[in-house]
């Protein structure tokens, strides 16, 4: 009996390492969009009376950056064919931009989502919102937004967001509007 008892404890133990190090394997790594260093890809012709443009920028390891602007606009994707996935079409509503920093999702050092921090404007002025937006990366169709957080009015904001990308990555349809969580604050 006492044999079997120090097996269990032994199996337990196991147990509750391999799930620490499960847990353990989602990390974040960092990059910055810097627009002025990316190449330019698509240009918006003003005698036309289209604005903005598109460029291909480098992100985790090489991954490819797709940011595109278009009626004051951005949009963000990712992947080898970035600008034919989902999240090449989503934007916010309200006029907007992106912040430089995008935080990848790592697990077992390969992304599976991406943070980035938004600002919409507010109709009451020059004032600006702030938005976590996680997109899920599943090149061929998968890559799109799938969690949106407004980071005023959740103190918690960034907490938020990796939980959403570590539990919702992988699994969320496309076809599917981003969910809010937290507090929608601006949001709707």
């Amino acid at each position: 009996m006492k044999r079997l008892t120090v097996s269990l404890l032994m199996l337990g133990g196991l147990l509750v390492s391999l799930q620490a190090a499960g847990a353990a394997s989602i990390d974040s790594a960092y990059t910055k969009i810097l627009l002025d260093s990316c190449p330019l890809i698509e240009a918006g012709d003003e005698e036309e009376g289209t604005f903005g443009g598109a460029w291909q920028c480098p992100g985790y390891k090489g991954a490819g950056v797709y940011v595109a602007e278009g009626d004051l606009r951005m949009f963000v994707s990712f992947g080898p064919d970035a600008a034919n996935e989902p999240a090449a079409g989503q934007t916010l509503p309200n006029f907007n931009t992106v912040n430089e920093t995008l935080e990848w999702r790592l697990r077992g050092g390969v992304p599976f989502a991406t943070i980035l921090r938004w600002f919409p404007s507010l109709d009451e002025g020059s004032k600006t919102g702030s938005v976590l937006i996680v997109t899920q990366l599943q090149p061929g169709g998968g890559t799109c937004q799938i969690a949106r957080i407004d980071a005023q009015a959740n103190k918690n904001a960034n907490d938020l967001a990796r939980q959403a990308a570590d539990t919702m990555a992988g699994s969320f349809d496309c076809t599917q509007p981003p969910q809010i969580i937290g507090n929608p604050g601006i949001l709707y």
